[in-house]
């Protein structure tokens, strides 16, 4: 029989529009086997582990009691139970928060936990999996994949990019619209979330796929930014045609590794991140200064991760399942892992979600591979493009109220 005890679910890191879709396949998961007597109460704690060293913990169970309300969650933006970036300390050097969390632990009779998140998410759970089993505490510890980065590895992707990639794709799609009415010559820079990895940012090729127009010009942290053959390449596009329309990547930096949008911001997160935003103005002013046309820096920011309005419903099936799958993959025994995704060797795309072990995925970034990307690393490839493809398909119905999405708010 599989180890019996409460259960306990938080969301950590940057929201996403199908976050809350992983947490109601964990609630999914997690009822169903409270039924058949294996689980007790499922908390959810607010703010992730901040939440739960304050104890803010509420019984996720009587919230979703009426299990129509978790449709309502799928189709939620944001987390739903908050975030946060709390980086644990190595325990070598400070094991006081880690006994705090074990106290909380026995406290609620936890044996079950499960974290949704991105890489420093994964870093929280592979300290917490060591720990426990140092401290022979008997509970099983599984990472849930999230980030609109897409730059966990062993996985094929992660649950929130493919509807982040979406909104990125359809956005760059009526930006080409807009800048394509006028004969004036202008340059259109749009900046795209991702720090290291350019994975978003190749979702803006997608209108361009099968003849179809995308952007002229494409850059990704996977290589150096130079600014001279940045210039040269929108010059051959002005002299193609008037309305040159470029994505880049937050995270564009030069031979030495200096962001382009480093000097703007300043600063670091928790976690020791670089606090990026405003390479799209600098290479604004740089292309101003250098051509002397019109030219406009667009920052999609926020909304490239909370537009559950476009939310791929590929990619909400995906995160609903893979929250389900993190509980069925504890009650088996595993602990220390991360859920993941695999695409099946097959004609027909279709997942297989299984396991990995979370030591080999955190703190480990995977780039967008060179075979994705051009030979002049200003564009992505066929086959980047079919990569993609499958992850956005598919539109979600949610629930309107008075003409606004009806949003589950906990």
């Amino acid at each position: 029989m599989s180890l019996y005890g409460n259960a306990i679910v938080g969301q950590s890191g940057g929201p996403t529009a199908a976050i809350n879709a992983t947490l109601a396949g964990v609630i999914k998961g997690a009822l169903a086997a409270q039924k058949k007597g294996q689980i007790g109460t499922l908390f959810g704690m607010r703010n992730g582990v901040e939440g739960l060293l304050a104890e803010r913990l509420i019984d996720l169970g009587k919230e979703f009691a009426d299990e129509r309300r978790l449709s309502i969650l799928e189709n939620t933006p944001s987390s739903a139970l908050g975030s946060c970036r709390k980086k644990l300390p190595p325990p070598e050097k400070d094991e006081s928060v880690y006994a705090e969390i074990l106290r909380i632990f026995k406290k609620y009779d936890i044996r079950y936990f499960f974290y949704i998140g991105g890489n420093d998410s994964m870093d929280t759970v592979d300290k917490l999996s060591a720990y426990f089993a140092k401290n022979q505490y008997e509970a099983k510890i599984v990472g849930v994949p999230k980030t609109i980065d897409n730059d966990l590895v062993v996985t094929d992707h992660t649950p929130g990019f493919g509807s982040a990639a979406k909104y990125v794709a359809v956005t760059m799609q009526e930006i080409l619209r807009d800048c394509a009415v006028y004969t004036i010559p202008a340059v259109t820079i749009v900046e795209i979330m991702g720090r290291d990895a350019g994975w978003l940012t190749t979702s803006a090729a997608l209108p361009g796929a099968d003849g179809g127009i995308g952007p002229d010009l494409v850059y990704l942290p996977e290589k150096n930014f130079d600014l001279h053959a940045f210039f040269a390449d929108v010059r051959a596009a002005l002299d193609r045609h008037p309305n040159v329309v470029v994505a880049i990547s937050e995270g564009i930096h030069d031979a030495n590794g200096k962001y382009v949008g480093e000097g703007l911001t300043g600063g670091v997160d928790a976690f020791g991140h670089t606090q990026l935003s405003g390479a799209g103005k600098v290479l604004e002013v740089a292309v101003k200064e250098r051509f002397g046309c019109k030219v406009r820096s667009i920052e999609l920011n926020l909304p490239q991760r909370c537009a559950a309005h476009l939310a791929s419903a590929a990619d909400l099936s995906e995160s609903v399942a893979a929250g389900e799958h993190a509980v069925s993959a504890a009650l088996a025994g595993e602990s220390g892992c991360m859920v993941t995704m695999t695409r099946a060797n097959e004609p027909a795309y279709r997942i297989v979600y299984g396991t990995a072990p979370v030591c080999e995925i955190a703190n480990q970034v995977k780039h967008v591979p060179d075979e994705y990307i051009n030979a002049e690393a200003n564009g992505v490839t066929d086959a980047c493009i079919a990569y993609l493809r499958p992850l956005i398909c598919g539109e979600v119905a949610p629930l309107y109220k008075d003409g606004l999405p009806v949003h589950c708010i906990l």
